[in-house]
């Protein structure tokens, strides 16, 4: 009788106890008798291998139960930092794939004779100075364009770019921009990726800060920055992306949410030599942009510390937020003994510049949240108000004034109240949710006079405030 293979496991299985060697010797011999019976060759294999399989588990401790379940490749465990062999195999198997894929891309010169071949088969007659292209001229560009443009040319992609004309053809500069778009997609989705070190997808903060900080030396519009501005400009760009695409504070975002945005266009239009200054102060992830916020956090620490205390953090601005909520801001933003960093200051700046983006909101609905009810009731809002009466007190020689002057009467929590929620019109018409101050358009106000004096003063007087319209404006 042939000795089963099943033996082998007896020689280098890691159980070596007595009673293991009565299992084995147990199991064997229903192998065994089992053997005695004529059996089809087939099934003769399908009974070893299950013999095997069960044998193997008892040996690995696996449940029998499962035995059958077979887990297809991509639950596969990521190798942990115990095995740098297989992390570093990973690695340099990611790395060749990305590489692959790179190649597969069309590079300066194909797309040069791509628009060669377009302006060479391009169909009369012109519209102003844009040639055009029909169907039977774009599958001609495609049989001579080679097998990488072959993705582009394709009966849905036609009619996707094909809009009014008359001959039934298609721009050629909107489709050869199109093109250049596809590429630029693929060329920095693969870029992203080789900082993304689990190869999961996503980018962690300090995967993207890498990104960035080899990014700079090719922008030409931050080859003013000092070096040992770096890491400041760094952690100023990283901070937008992940506010705006992490705003459950995961500390990490998809590559496909960053591809998606426009904060990478943003960041890329800075290798624009001739950018105008206006579009630079209007960047976020510009050189100006950058230091203006980092001069505004210098400015506010007064003990230079490197960090901002509460009394330091209400000069921010005009000076006009209120007490309340700065405290509700230390209260719920992460400090450090009780004072803010630079990278907790920028998650406050982005919020207060950007108060009409859900992200934002989410932000500032969380500070005005006092009663962490995932709402804000009649108690929330009074809690507010009574803080921006509280700083209007203190402004009040300035303010009662002007007040007297237009003729106004002291403004009430009731009024304001009735204001807030006729703006918002609410789901529920005893309470404001985050959903409804995002979708009503109008959550940046409701927000702006509970937490700013300025901006509450002018929302009241905002009739007497309109410019008057004389017939030199008609």
């Amino acid at each position: 009788m042939k000795w089963p293979n099943i033996t082998i496991m007896t020689l280098t299985g890691k159980s070596s106890g007595r009673s293991n060697i009565m299992e084995w010797k147990t199991s064997l011999k229903k192998y065994v008798d089992r053997k005695k019976k004529p059996v089809a060759e087939e099934e003769q294999k399908a009974e070893e291998m299950q013999q095997f399989t069960e044998l193997y588990h008892d040996w690995k401790g696996v449940d029998h139960s499962h035995h059958t379940l077979k887990l297809p490749r991509l639950y596969d465990k990521l190798p942990s930092e115990e095995e740098p062999l297989l992390l570093k195999l990973r690695e340099e198997s990611r790395a060749v794939f990305l590489q692959r894929r790179s190649r597969e891309l069309l590079d300066n010169d194909e797309l040069q004779r791509l628009w060669f071949l377009l302006d060479q088969y391009h169909t009369p007659p012109l519209v102003g100075d844009d040639q055009m292209i029909n169907f039977e001229d774009f599958q001609k560009v495609a049989t001579e364009a080679g097998q990488k443009c072959q993705q582009f040319f394709k009966s849905s992609v036609f009619t996707k770019l094909l809009q009014t004309d008359p001959y039934g053809r298609i721009s050629i500069m909107q489709f050869f921009n199109y093109v250049m778009r596809k590429v630029w997609l693929h060329q920095t989705r693969i870029g992203l990726s080789l900082y993304d070190v689990a190869g999961q997808g996503y980018l962690k903060e300090s995967d993207l800060e890498n990104y960035i900080l080899e990014l700079i030396p090719t922008l030409p519009q931050l080859n003013g920055l000092e070096k040992s501005f770096y890491s400041f400009y760094v952690c100023t760009a990283v901070r937008k992306f992940f506010f705006f695409l992490d705003p459950m504070r995961k500390g990490k975002i998809k590559i496909q949410d960053i591809l998606a945005c426009s904060f990478l266009d943003d960041l890329l239009e800075l290798r624009d030599e001739d950018l105008s200054k206006e579009m630079q102060e209007s960047n976020w992830f510009s050189a100006p942009s950058a230091l203006r916020v980092y001069g505004q956090y210098l400015n506010l620490d007064k003990d230079h510390n490197g960090m901002l205390s509460k009394e330091e953090l209400a000069r921010y601005g005009t000076g006009t937020l209120t007490d309340v909520f700065l405290d509700r801001v230390f209260q719920e933003c992460l400090t450090y003994e009780g004072e803010m960093d630079y990278k907790t200051y920028l998650d406050f700046v982005l919020a207060l510049e950007n108060r009409k983006e859900p992200e934002a909101l989410r932000y500032l609905f969380r500070i005005l949240d006092v009663q962490q009810r995932g709402h804000l009731n009649v108690f929330s809002l009074n809690y507010f108000f009574r803080g921006v009466m509280k700083k209007y007190a203190a402004e009040i020689p300035a303010i009662q004034e002007q007040m007297r002057t237009h003729g106004q009467e002291p403004v009430s929590f009731q009024d304001v109240k009735d204001e807030i929620f006729d703006m918002v019109k609410p789901v529920d018409p005893l309470r404001l949710s985050l959903d409804d101050l995002v979708t009503c358009g109008k959550g940046d106000t409701v927000v702006s006079i509970l937490i700013d004096l300025n901006d509450f003063w002018t929302y009241e007087n905002r009739e007497y405030l309109v410019p008057e319209t004389t017939e030199e404006d008609i």
